[in-house]
């Protein structure tokens, strides 16, 4: 044997020149998990059991939400792109467990896959509890929109958080326009979902939940213009949100009078927070005294 292996190619193995990488095998996890498996009859079957049956009960119990807007869903055709502000993985849950039962149990969660799908286990867990996909959030990656886009042709619901991530102070980030890219590409609605209170519940930095009071305000559904392209699209998904917030501090007809005028304020970009950003984050302050709409503690005014 020793001298076959002597002999020169092809009568023993080739050498691998060493100034030519190697092709290492893909991994199957990441961006490359498949989650076919946990849209089939079975584990959807088990999905509802569980979110209608332990996780609505226990969301309520931490979270104790409080809802607007649900008459902005109604006769609101299928399917449908959720976008809502993210600041604590509360949010997933509290969200699945207050949508009207024919979003909630035909729906996707566009979860990282740097985070959710680095380790097989993990990638089981969420993708079997939350129908969750994984979406490449560091760079572009075409599979991540191909799977996205699939799915909305197949009249699956699509929840996602277009900051890409849980805020780590509470305040808003600036939207990545992948769900605006997504809009374009499959012409579907995407309703703006406003979350308040759950970073006090269980921020980015929290150790342990500490269960209160949250708000969660429905958006209309808004739709891509003739010639709208996904930045501009973006931004007015994250100006809507921005205006979700100002309706559930101010009200209605003073949040569509600042909508008109250009004058609410702009998401906090990030790496700019201040410690006065966070202390008026938790203030209770009138709400011409703050330079940001959202979020506040409430009280400071009544929908």
């Amino acid at each position: 044997m020793a001298r076959i292996n002597r002999l020169p190619f092809p009568l023993s193995k080739p050498q691998w020149p060493t100034s030519v990488q190697l092709n290492r095998k893909i991994s199957k996890l990441g961006p490359n998990f498949e989650t076919d498996w946990s849209r089939r009859y079975g584990v959807r079957l088990f999905r509802a059991v569980v979110l209608d049956n332990f996780v609505r009960p226990s969301v309520k119990f931490v979270a104790s939400p409080e809802v607007f807007g649900e008459d902005r869903l109604i006769d609101l055709p299928t399917p449908v792109i959720f976008a809502a502000n993210h600041s604590s993985h509360i949010d997933t849950p509290l969200l699945l467990s207050l949508l009207p039962d024919r979003y909630r149990h035909r729906c996707v969660v566009a979860a990282g896959a740097d985070y959710f799908f680095d380790r097989r286990w993990k990638a089981y867990i969420w993708s079997g509890l939350l129908g969750a996909i994984p979406i490449e959030r560091q760079k572009v990656n075409r599979r991540s929109g191909e799977v996205a886009s699939k799915l909305l042709s197949e009249k699956w619901n699509l929840l996602i958080f277009p900051e890409g991530g849980r805020s780590p102070n509470g305040l808003g980030q600036e939207f990545k326009r992948g769900v605006a890219q997504l809009a374009v590409r499959s012409g579907r609605p995407v309703v703006p979902i406003y979350l308040e209170g759950t970073f006090e519940i269980y921020g980015k930095n929290s150790s342990k939940i500490k269960p209160g009071k949250s708000r969660v305000n429905f958006g209309k559904p808004l739709t891509v213009e003739d010639g709208e392209d996904p930045r501009s699209f973006g931004l007015r998904i994250q100006r809507s949100i921005d205006e979700l917030a100002s309706e559930l501090h101010d009200d209605w007809w003073a949040a569509k009078l600042q909508r008109s005028s250009d004058s609410l304020p702009p998401l906090t970009p990030v790496g700019t927070s201040t410690w006065l950003h966070d202390w008026q984050r938790t203030a209770n302050l009138p709400p011409k005294t703050t330079s940001r709409r959202w979020p506040r503690r409430f009280g400071s005014s009544s929908r």
